[in-house]
């Protein structure tokens, strides 16, 4: 009959293949890192155009939307949508700074048009690394 003893070189060896496994898991997600990085870029990558487009979809409903919210705590239809521009400008800075894309407008102008009219004309401009694009953007708000 064979006698048990204690012996450690069972847990050594699973240990040592932990470390290896872990080692091998490491350097596996280097590579994938490192090789994303000689990718060339996409030439027909259209983040600029797409940006442009959704700046357009939302800004209008996103002023309005903002403008309200001062125009009933009392400050005049003119000032509401001076001020939801502008923060609404610089939350498109900071969102470009995030995403890699910049993007502003350039050359805003606000019109009282009467009977609570307020309307917007302004430059969008979008670019990346490799693409720019300007793009004029009227709208109109109404309280």
């Amino acid at each position: 009959m064979r006698t048990l003893r204690d012996d450690d070189r069972a847990q050594m060896l699973l240990a040592t293949g932990v470390v290896l496994m872990m080692s091998l898991l490491s350097m596996a997600v280097f590579s994938i890192k490192l090789a994303g990085m000689s990718v060339p870029h996409d030439v027909a990558s259209d983040a600029v155009i797409q940006t442009t487009q959704d700046v357009e979809d939302v800004l209008p409903g996103l002023v309005e939307t903002r403008a309200e919210v001062w125009y009933t705590n009392g400050v005049s239809a003119l000032e509401s949508v001076t001020q939801a521009m502008d923060s609404s400008h610089e939350d498109l800075l900071h969102h470009g700074e995030i995403s890699g894309i910049e993007v502003k407008l350039i050359n805003i102008t606000i019109t009282d048009l009467g009977s609570n009219q307020i309307q917007v004309d302004a430059e969008l401009g979008v670019s990346d690394s490799d693409a720019m694009l300007m793009k004029p953007l009227q709208f109109v708000v109404e309280f």
